[in-house]
């Protein structure tokens, strides 16, 4: 019985359908060359941990490294895979193969990746394009525009070949931004999960804690129920480091009476949460901190109820910035009147980000938020992020004293449905009666480890 890669039935179906939808949309004479992911060196010898390309997952479920797929109405799929080899599977695990690549994943033919600069003018011949993604893969573009000039460079061969290439992604990002039911079932159960490791982290919490230790917890939990990975580099940042947006060093102390910032999210089949809660290490918000919350938290529900069929993507964002400036005004980090503060965009001052963002297989996920002139209106099966804060400089004078330092993020993952908006990350606290509970009373999972 052989243990190489392979996927199930129904999987390989999946799969095909994914392809069929791309050759649907590129039409009969357009040719998809699609590169996966390379290994990468991360130091010495020592690689980086691979994760394939999404795109080329999304259309073929393989998993392994310095592959090509070649995609057309009258050939079908083509892969161009590592071959087997006894000697380098023994140090880095099963390869399916070339004869894998075809029973075990679906494809209609395969050849070795050392044969893609052979193969691939033929796969080109008769077409009149090229979809395909400059800057990706600089051996797969080189073998790309040979092979698309073939005909042009060979007057005396009567043979006809491409003569546009267009931008694979003009394609292939419509596909991935309106989800499946298969989809669905995983960011649904990656938004529990990411939810656990959360609740973990605030179960963890205590002033004099670190930052990473934190950290080890929320991913032990995601690891622990079967995540694959996180989805991107985890944020947890103490204190005054909440106020920088993509702070991810996570080697400070917890300070007495601050604020943890944690935006993560586990990845499942290729598909990410992106979560961030906001809660006091002692369990207990302050009077400053509570208010800030507690605008950051309308902003976010005013926004989430808007993620309805029609809805111009940017209305979110609207919607949400409206709530903070008025919240800002009350506050005392801003004075004069709402429309004028947000028409001068004033407020960026304490809010310099969008509201929210496509999600799926990558957490900053594909698809366009405009046709160029005008927002896109929202449809059933987007995913998007609901993420408005409030961030106050620890340096900054012209803050009231009581406020500076604090940074307050909420973020969760939105389905757009045919009814109500879905929340995808419903299942982690963020009232914040309940986030007090949730670090004061809750016993933490993962025991420290003090050497």
């Amino acid at each position: 019985m052989s243990h190489r890669p392979h996927l199930s039935p129904s999987a390989r179906a999946l799969f095909a359908a994914r392809r069929q939808a791309l050759v649907s949309r590129l039409g009969a004479e357009t040719v998809a060359v699609i590169p996966s992911a390379r290994m990468t060196i991360r130091n010495s010898d020592v690689e980086f941990d691979f994760r394939q390309d999404s795109t080329f997952y999304y259309l073929t479920g393989f998993e392994e490294p310095d592959s090509v797929l070649v995609l057309s109405a009258d050939a079908g799929a083509t892969l161009f895979v590592r071959p087997r080899d006894k000697s380098a599977e023994t140090w880095t695990g099963r390869r399916a193969g070339v004869d894998g690549a075809v029973a075990d994943f679906g494809v209609d033919a395969a050849f070795p990746a050392t044969e893609l600069n052979a193969k691939l003018p033929g796969l080109l011949e008769g077409s009149e394009r090229v979809a395909f993604t400059f800057g990706v893969d600089a051996d797969v573009q080189t073998a790309v525009l040979k092979a698309a000039q073939r005909h042009r460079t060979s007057p005396r061969l009567p043979i006809a070949g491409p003569d546009t290439i267009v931008d694979l992604r003009k394609f292939t990002h419509d596909l991935r931004l309106l989800k499946t039911p298969e989809e669905l079932v995983a960011l649904r159960r990656a938004g529990r999960v990411t939810a656990e490791g959360h609740h973990e982290v605030m179960r963890s919490a205590a002033p004099g804690v670190w930052e990473y230790e934190l950290q080890a917890a929320l991913e032990y939990t995601f690891k622990a129920a079967g995540a694959a990975r996180v989805g991107y580099s985890s944020i947890v940042a103490g204190g005054q480091n909440a106020t920088i947006l993509h702070y991810n060093t996570n080697r400070m102390q917890l300070p007495k009476g601050g604020l943890v910032l944690v935006d993560a999210g586990a990845e499942i089949d290729y598909l990410t949460a992106d979560v961030t809660r906001t809660f006091p290490a002692s369990g207990h918000f302050s009077a400053e901190q509570r208010a800030v919350y507690d605008v950051v938290l309308a902003a976010e529900e005013a926004a989430i109820a808007a993620c309805v069929p029609g809805t111009l993507y940017d209305k979110t964002h609207n919607i949400a910035v409206r709530v903070l400036v008025e919240g800002m005004v009350d506050l005392g980090l801003l004075t004069g009147q709402i429309d004028d503060l947000i028409a001068s965009e004033a407020y960026k001052r304490y809010y310099m980000h969008r509201t929210g963002h496509w999600l799926g297989m990558d957490v900053h996920d594909v698809g366009l938020y405009s046709d160029g002139s005008a927002s896109r209106p929202l449809v059933a099966g987007m995913v998007t992020t609901i993420e408005p804060g409030i961030y106050v400089d620890i340096d900054d004078e012209q803050a009231p004293e009581a406020f500076r330092g604090i940074g307050i993020r909420i973020e969760d993952d939105i389905l757009v449905t045919d009814g109500e908006p879905e929340n995808l990350t419903a299942a982690c606290v963020k009232a914040p009666d309940e986030v007090e509970a949730m670090v004061r009373d809750a016993p933490r999972w993962v025991r420290r480890v003090n050497i």
